[in-house]
């Protein structure tokens, strides 16, 4: 399994994979109740999560929640895949990883074309992600193979494979924007619309800022890219959990037994998180997100322009020796037409996370910015 250790930030904005998300909702799927907890290798017996010296469950450790499987579900069938479904498409995605790991034929040249055909040999349907990769690198092209590493494998609960990542509500999708959250989403894009896409830095998106990661990887709730290094490492104390997302190496501080929020106007990245234990589950209550944050209406993102209400909270509950189970529920009255839940596993990973240096290594966005400056250079001459 591929870890890459750095980041290569692609020219191209997120704007074509977005418009993809949205429009892959044609997609026919056919149609997880929580996790049962594993059993004691060779006992029979049921598997009991380690604890801390504080005697709560120890989530530490490395782990990823890489996966095949979107975050909405494309087209109209239920919740789960059948096993075949599955099958064909975790086939797919390993053919598409050989393929592209393949060596270059000698005198094998670059074309225009061969950015949109070069897996026309591979057989079976392309995959979502696939899809999602090639819409963000556009007709320039984006990260080669080597690069991507999103997982080969759909989610799966109790042996279950899913058809994506919210369960609730039962068509698998975020819901309908209020009237307030159209208007809010309207003022936004208008805004958007006074200034060029490349006009300077604060235009570019957070990813390509090197502010977060792509998508919601840190959240919450915390999701897969599609692209690469998802990966977290978790740290426990006794008044504080700690969680650390590779990509942009961002760190969420979670505040153990706390009473209330901080106020209103502190409104840190990835909120102002609070948890506390119900049996062996922590659950995590997040608000107070950033508004930058927030304002990031992505079709691969959970937010599409949520207001300073929305509230996330969050179920981690240890399943067995390599895997956590996550759940997340949103809620945002002032946007969404009713709250929205999904569910994940976490699996442990057995390797070292290095840091994710993207600001010290982002060479693309003064590429980006510099080519529209020379386009438009380029253009003043040929007016006069």
């Amino acid at each position: 399994m591929k870890r890459t250790l750095c980041s290569r930030h692609q020219g191209r904005s997120l704007a074509g994979a977005v418009a993809l998300a949205l429009s892959l909702a044609a997609i026919p799927f056919t149609s997880v109740s929580a996790q049962t907890p594993a059993k004691a290798p060779g006992t029979g017996k049921p598997w009991v999560a380690p604890r801390t010296p504080e005697g709560t469950p120890d989530f530490q450790g490395n782990w990823s929640n890489e996966t095949q499987t979107p975050l909405e579900r494309m087209g109209k069938g239920g919740m789960n895949l059948t096993n075949e479904q599955a099958a064909a498409l975790e086939k797919r995605a390993q053919d598409v990883e050989e393929f592209r790991d393949r060596p270059t034929e000698p005198g094998e040249t670059a074309t225009k074309d061969n950015g949109l055909t070069e897996l026309a040999s591979v057989p079976g349907e392309p995959t979502f992600v696939e899809r999602i990769a090639q819409a963000a690198g556009g007709a320039v092209g984006g990260y080669n193979g080597f690069w991507l590493d999103p997982g080969n494998k759909v989610i799966r609960i109790d042996g279950v494979p899913r058809s994506s990542i919210i369960i609730d509500p039962a068509d698998g999708r975020i819901p309908q924007l209020t009237a307030a959250g159209k208007q809010r989403m309207g003022e936004r894009m208008a805004m958007t619309k006074k200034f060029g896409e490349f006009d300077g830095p604060e235009i570019r998106s957070l990813s390509d800022r090197c502010l977060t990661s792509f998508g919601s990887n840190a959240g919450p709730p915390m999701l897969p890219n599609y692209f690469y290094n998802n990966n977290y490492t978790i740290v426990q104390t006794k008044d504080h959990v700690m969680i650390m997302t590779e990509m942009v190496h961002d760190a969420r501080i979670i505040r153990l037994g706390a009473a209330k929020h901080v106020p209103a106007q502190v409104r840190p990245w990835f909120g102002d998180s609070i948890g506390h234990w119900e049996g062996d589950t922590l659950v995590v209550e997040t608000t107070g997100i950033n508004p930058i944050q927030l304002a990031q209406s992505g079709g691969l993102g959970p937010y599409r322009g949520a207001s300073e209400k929305l509230k996330v909270t969050e179920r981690f509950t240890r399943t067995g020796p390599d895997v956590l189970n996550y759940k997340f529920t949103v809620e945002d009255p002032d946007t969404y037409t009713a709250p929205y839940s999904g569910e994940l596993p976490f699996n442990r990973i057995n390797e070292q996370i290095h840091e994710y240096a993207c600001s010290e290594g982002n060479y693309a966005l003064p590429g980006i910015l510099a080519g529209a400056r020379a386009e438009e250079e380029e253009k003043a001459k040929q007016k006069k």
